[in-house]
């Protein structure tokens, strides 16, 4: 798969892992909004709450000095759960390196190959917990990874597409989001551009109805590329304008870099 860049036509070309999704890694249920101190408030009370090891040592003790096996089980199903959304997390973060090192120098952008392992081990952790929403959105990375690291929509495809069924599953719409963002552009790598143009504005419906604006703008970057090589530059200007009101009022400053790139690529 070519590296996703910014080429008007019928290959791909816009970034393949907006930096909008920086606003919500750390919300794995998002929030209606994403400034920046109500954020915080939230990873605050999330790591406050966080009660599971707890639960496993009280639960060992039950299993001790009350003789009740199954309270074993329970304690190792609470620290599935933290490994899962451990392992989630640093893969997280070795993704979000493996795009600044793209950002900086693409040549030089190495795959890490922990990231993929930690992605696959937490769906592994998930679907033994029978964790429905934690799998559908470990599936989303696992398919990321393989589009946006490895450059294999072949490999990537399959996977995002039982992500999005299981995040629809699951009612989880930020995740089912992310599946058809993914999802369009490897439509678009394919030159599918009506495709890739529904599964974006369908994206982009649900991340209207979650708040997440950023990801919005971020999306409208993508349909820009898309009317340009379909021939509507009408569309293209007018979703230009959009996605820079959308980016400006959400303080996206990331998008607002690819919608100025868009803007220049489009009116030149």
């Amino acid at each position: 798969m070519p590296r996703p860049g910014r080429v008007i036509g019928g290959g791909l070309q816009w970034g393949g892992f907006g930096m909008a999704r920086q606003f919500w890694l750390f919300c794995r249920r998002p929030a209606p909004s994403v400034e920046g101190r109500g954020l915080r408030a939230k990873i605050g009370a999330m790591m406050n709450s966080d009660e599971r090891i707890e639960r496993s040592r009280l639960l060992y003790e039950r299993a001790l000095f009350d003789g009740d096996g199954s309270a074993l089980t329970a304690a190792e199903r609470e620290l599935d759960s933290v490994e899962a959304d451990l392992a989630l997390a640093r893969g997280r973060l070795i993704h979000g390196r493996f795009i600044e090192e793209r950002n900086d120098d693409s040549e030089q952008a190495r795959e890490d190959p922990r990231e993929l392992a930690l992605f696959e081990r937490a769906v592994h952790l998930y679907q033994a917990i029978g964790d429905v929403r934690g799998e559908a959105e470990a599936l989303f990375w696992v398919g990321c990874c393989h589009q946006v690291v490895r450059r294999d929509n072949d490999a990537a495809v399959p996977v995002l597409e039982r992500s999005l069924e299981m995040a629809a599953q699951s009612g989880d719409k930020m995740t089912m989001s992310e599946a058809l963002r993914h999802l369009g552009i490897a439509d678009h790598a394919a030159g599918r551009l009506e495709e890739a143009r529904r599964r974006l504005e369908e994206s982009s419906g649900l991340r209207r109805e979650i708040g997440f604006l950023p990801g919005v703008a971020s999306n409208m970057v993508g349909l820009i590329y898309i009317a340009a090589g379909q021939g509507r530059h009408d569309d293209a200007l007018a979703l230009l304008d959009q996605a820079e009101a959308i980016a400006q009022a959400s303080g996206a400053h990331g998008i607002m870099r690819q919608v100025e790139e868009a803007r220049a690529a489009v009116t030149r």
